[in-house]
């Protein structure tokens, strides 16, 4: 399909930006909260019932957090959101519109984690963190959405990276995690030459070669920790059911599908859905796309389900 004509008014501004390599990371960190926080019109915000900010506990001491509640009364899912960038940019104030977003459609509370960044805390900090954010959400569930048996993790990009790696540690665990929701998610540090990867290396789509190395380079992972190169984990039985999305001018769109199909060969429920007319991102660009709006709204409806 054709790129989204709305998503195609807003390239020119972001081809216009310098590449994050020599913004560096207070720039790039700057930069992506000017575009989703300062520029934001807090009025289209998705309502919600209230919001808390609190923290939960790591090994490495107490990290910040937030509690979206729904309109909603009695018990109801829980979901632990993951926000994307790069792991060295994003936090939850950047990612407000999708914890929200989440919390309003599915129906759930959402609590929206910040894990450590890279450069500063390379991997597996973020890793960690997120595993001791879902570990928290089990044990303190009663507090939150108060339904032990509909506990799911979302998260976007990198986000999804980890997501997928909670999930599978949850596994590990013995956590009844019920279902993950992979946005695009990232599954696989080896240079392989993804034919996604090669077509949308410099085209200006959001995300390009360059700037992924430089996130890798920053992040710091062993590619063969299945930790972080999901996709290579030698066992996926077992994980809880995924809904994995991917967008047609993604770099990252072909190792999430390969993620999917690994998944399904283990034995996983996997539902993929590939947005044909998307970008990386359009899951936060509803505010810009008509077309990003209804991707976005499906997959909510698609994690609402596998929580009913």
């Amino acid at each position: 399909m054709a790129l989204d004509p709305q998503i195609a008014t807003l390239l020119p501004m972001l081809a216009s930006a310098p590449p994050l390599r020599e913004t560096g990371i207070d720039g790039a960190r700057a930069g992506m909260r000017l575009l989703l926080v300062d520029m934001r019109d807090a009025s289209r915000l998705p309502p919600v019932r209230s919001t808390e900010d609190v923290t939960y506990p790591t090994p490495n001491g107490n990290r910040p957090a937030r509690v979206y509640r729904p309109e909603v009364d009695g018990p109801v899912p829980t979901v632990l959101f993951l926000h994307g960038g790069g792991f060295v940019m994003g936090d939850i104030d950047t990612h407000e519109d999708q914890a929200r977003l989440l919390c309003a459609e599915v129906g759930a509370v959402v609590i929206s984690i910040d894990y450590r960044l890279a450069p500063e805390h390379p991997f597996p900090a973020g890793y960690l963190d997120a595993v001791a954010a879902l570990e928290h959400v089990f044990a303190t569930v009663d507090a939150l959405g108060g339904d032990a048996t509909r506990i799911a993790v979302a998260g976007d990009s990198a986000g999804g990276n980890l997501s997928a790696g909670a999930a599978i540690a949850a596994r590990d665990l013995g956590l009844p995690l019920k279902a993950q929701l992979l946005i695009y998610p990232s599954t696989d540090f080896h240079e392989h030459e993804w034919p996604s990867r090669v077509e949308h290396a410099d085209s200006g789509l959001l995300l390009n070669r360059d700037d992924m190395m430089w996130f890798r380079e920053c992040y710091q992972p062993d590619v063969d920790d299945v930790r972080a190169s999901v996709l290579q984990h030698p066992d996926l039985s077992g994980v809880a059911p995924a809904i994995v999305s991917t967008g047609e001018y993604d770099p990252l769109r072909d190792e999430g599908e390969a993620y999917a199909e690994a998944l399904e060969r283990a034995g996983v429920s996997v539902l993929l859905r590939r947005a044909d007319d998307m970008i990386h991102g359009f899951f936060g660009m509803g505010a810009f796309s008509e077309a990003a709006h209804k991707a976005a709204l499906q997959l909510c409806a698609d994690l609402k389900d596998a929580l009913a």
